[in-house]
């Protein structure tokens, strides 16, 4: 850390913030160049040495896009595989056939809850994306009214449910059971998705118009060829989820295996989210491809051209990883902690307290809740009486907190939704708040009770 302190370094951080807003809604700046030259100056400001700068920016930038790169690339093809046989628009006409039309928003909910289980962010994002245009261009609404809700499900389940690493790794700090973590999750999880989701995207439709056209949406909304019939639902969901189910059995690999035997470690290898959508999408050239009737050159042109227009989002998700990463080397992060440390409040208001200024100054809520899990539990250790499963649902509802700049969610639910940074501070951010607070309050009403 520089020879800048405290206080000084909270007001850069915020000055950084605003900054970036500014710049790239107000001034229509590249993201991606503005996140560089930003998180440059925030670290020359801050007393970081000169020639570290740089090399903590490309730390964040390789740290985060080591995973997401792959992830996006692989979903996005998956995804196009899907549109082009009219697997999409077979789920598409599935769920509004069920829910109806006037309730598509709760459709897109409760597929994401159920999809975003044993699944990253981001992950669950590129395997529904395709689905929640097709129920746009379908129904006639807006990505506001789908997609919100969709991303409002996955992230509630990735904040605070385990099998999320995050959430797996607060169990283990604060010594949770975890069937009475999960339990309590759903409880508090289910009402929290249907607030930030739904319910609040119907509010919000009213007030966010988007552009009539999306240009990813194009890429994945292809209709079906008039001489392709639409895949059945079964195989349909099935090549849709085979990542899900792998990533559930690598999770659970050491409760059918011997840890450190062969068969063991080839469940986590082929369960890692990389592997599973790998497997996902070559199984999906032959469902969605060959069994559709396209031949080998189609198929190789799908999947080159449904890549290109996920370069400059995997740039901006880069490059918010990077920002991240020098809030922390800068040591901001940790004079964010050293004010929630110092407020005297309840254990489970501490740990909401604590993951929601890490989150806000990293954008990470795996950080956030594995950070502050980490900070809390000793204190939590001292404090009779403390719930250790309810612990765990405020720590990761404190994760979850305004989401901004410096996350690659945001990043992804702008660019892929099509929406200007202001659109997707009143959408997501707003929404990723409502989640956080909502579950705070449901935890400290159970609290009460159990």
């Amino acid at each position: 850390m520089g020879a800048v302190t405290g206080t000084t370094l909270l007001l850069y951080a915020l000055i950084a913030v605003i900054a970036l807003v500014i710049l790239i809604a107000k001034f229509k700046l590249n993201p991606f160049i503005t996140l560089v030259v930003v998180s440059v100056l925030l670290g020359f400001a801050s007393g970081m040495p000169m020639g570290d700068i740089v090399k903590s920016f490309e730390a964040g930038v390789g740290g985060t896009l080591g995973h997401i790169a792959l992830v996006i690339g692989l979903g996005t093809m998956l995804g196009k595989m899907m549109a082009e046989s009219g697997g999409a628009e077979r789920v598409a006409l599935t769920l509004i056939d069920f829910f109806g039309e006037k309730n598509v928003h709760w459709a897109m909910v409760t597929i994401a809850f159920i999809v975003g289980l044993p699944v990253f962010f981001e992950v669950g994002f590129v395997l529904l994306v395709p689905i929640a245009f097709n129920v746009a261009k379908r129904t006639g609404t807006s990505m506001v009214l789908v997609g919100i809700p969709m991303v409002a499900g996955l992230s509630v389940v990735h904040g605070l449910i385990p099998p999320h690493p995050a959430a797996l790794l607060a169990v283990s700090a604060y010594g949770a059971d975890m069937g009475r973590t999960i339990m309590y999750a759903l409880i508090v999880g289910i009402p929290t998705a249907a607030i930030a989701g739904p319910i609040f995207a119907r509010l919000m439709d009213r007030y966010v118009k988007l552009p009539a056209i999306n240009p990813l949406a194009e890429q994945l909304t292809e209709e079906a060829s008039e001489r392709h019939a639409l895949p059945g639902f079964g195989i349909t969901v099935f090549t849709i989820l085979l990542p899900v189910i792998l990533m559930l059995i690598g999770s659970w690999a050491d409760l059918f295996t011997t840890p450190k035997t062969f068969a063991n470690d080839f469940l986590k290898l082929i369960g890692n989210s990389v592997m599973a959508l790998l497997i996902g999408t070559l199984v999906s050239f032959f469902t969605f491809g060959k069994a559709r009737g396209f031949n080998r050159e189609t198929i190789l042109k799908f999947t080159n051209e449904c890549v290109a227009p996920t370069a400059i989002i995997t740039l901006v998700v880069g490059a918010g990883g990077g920002f991240g990463r020098v809030l922390r080397d800068s040591g901001i992060s940790n004079a964010i902690v050293d004010v929630a440390t110092s407020a005297h409040v309840s254990v489970l208001v501490l740990g909401w307290l604590v993951a929601v200024l890490i989150r806000i100054a990293t954008g990470s809520a795996t950080v956030a809740m594995t950070t502050a899990a980490g900070i809390v539990a000793p204190i939590a250790a001292s404090v009779p009486g403390t719930r250790p499963e309810l612990l765990v649902l405020t720590t990761g509802a404190g994760s979850l907190i305004l989401s901004h700049v410096n996350d690659a969610g945001f990043w992804l639910v702008k660019e892929y939704f099509n929406m200007t940074v202001t659109q997707t501070f009143k959408t997501w951010s707003v929404a990723e708040t409502i989640i956080s607070v909502v579950a705070l309050l449901l935890t400290l009403g159970l609290a009460t009770i159990v």
